[in-house]
């Protein structure tokens, strides 16, 4: 590839062999924690993805290039003031040479073109709550539904309508695979989500599936792996930081930075710690189903 995509030699050679590549966003590094925490979280997330014989895969939008493969010195530079990039913002931001933090979508975008199968994140983009007053619908669930990749998630972003979320996902036919669980999980919380559709208890049955999804011309399949911290109390918090999001007139994209700091506050950093914690491990078993789906071809 040329032009707008610069895909780090590491990367490239990866891909070219055959070895297991997983991808990453910078959304999460950006606006996903406080300053300097999303750098500790997005490494961790490459240190365990290598661990389990992987190659880590950060995309974002830097100097006039979608970069795939993003070194330790430039992950600093996806601060809060980074522009949140989805699948139509990356050649506006390219050309205007911004700084951008790639949503899911986004980065699904960027694995389509460098055939990249297997994105971990902490949670998906879907239908915000809400939706029946004023619809809002994350394009992450379209580019999900129409890349071949495996997402690894713990289900959807806490401040989305789950429920809603999941018959969406049904209806563009994208599987959602329980990992080790029969329950989408709630991102904080790995129990009270809607039934899945499969349940898988290994990454080499993920990593089965997709390739046998991918024959018939499926798209892309999400495995969601609950989170290790399950905490049960986090609903109401949501519901009030929302509340005050709308209180302060906070729209958009503004209100999940908002939110995830509320409740980081009002839960003593518990949310913190278990997002964290959830990312680095979604990034594990990302890892382990891109070998294994390598190992199998």
């Amino acid at each position: 590839m040329s032009g707008i995509v610069d895909v780090a030699d590491e990367v490239r050679e990866a891909i070219a062999a055959g070895r297991p590549v997983v991808a990453l966003e910078t959304t999460l590094v950006a606006h996903g924690f406080p300053s300097g925490r999303g750098v500790e979280v997005g490494l961790e997330s490459e240190r365990r993805i290598r661990d389990a014989g992987a190659v880590p895969a950060t995309v974002g939008v830097l100097d006039g290039a979608v970069r795939v493969g993003i070194g330790p010195s430039k992950l600093e530079r996806f601060t809060a003031d980074a522009r949140k990039v989805g699948p139509r913002d990356l050649a506006a931001c390219a050309a205007q040479g911004a700084v951008g933090a790639t949503t899911v979508g986004g980065t699904l975008a960027v694995c389509a073109s460098a055939g990249i199968r297997a994105l971990s994140t902490g949670g998906l983009g879907g239908v915000h709550r809400g939706w029946q007053q004023a619809p809002d619908v994350s394009p992450d669930l379209r580019a999900l539904a129409s890349t071949p990749a495996v997402v690894v998630s713990s289900g959807a972003k806490s401040l989305l309508d789950v429920q809603a979320t999941s018959e969406v996902l049904e209806s563009l036919g994208v599987p959602v695979l329980g990992f080790r669980t029969d329950e989408l999980p709630l991102f904080y919380a790995a129990r009270g989500g809607p039934p899945v559709s499969a349940r898988v208890d290994s990454a080499a049955d993920a990593a089965e599936i997709a390739a046998r999804h991918w024959e018939l011309g499926g798209g892309g399949l999400l495995v969601a792996n609950p989170p290790s911290d399950s905490l049960e109390d986090v609903e109401p918090l949501i519901g009030e930081g929302l509340a005050e999001a709308a209180r302060r007139g906070i729209t958009g994209q503004a209100v999940t930075p908002f939110v995830l700091a509320f409740l980081h506050e009002r839960s003593g950093g518990r949310t913190l710690e278990a997002n964290a914690r959830l990312v680095a491990d979604n990034a594990s078993v990302a890892a382990e189903v891109a070998v294994a789906y390598a190992g199998a071809r």
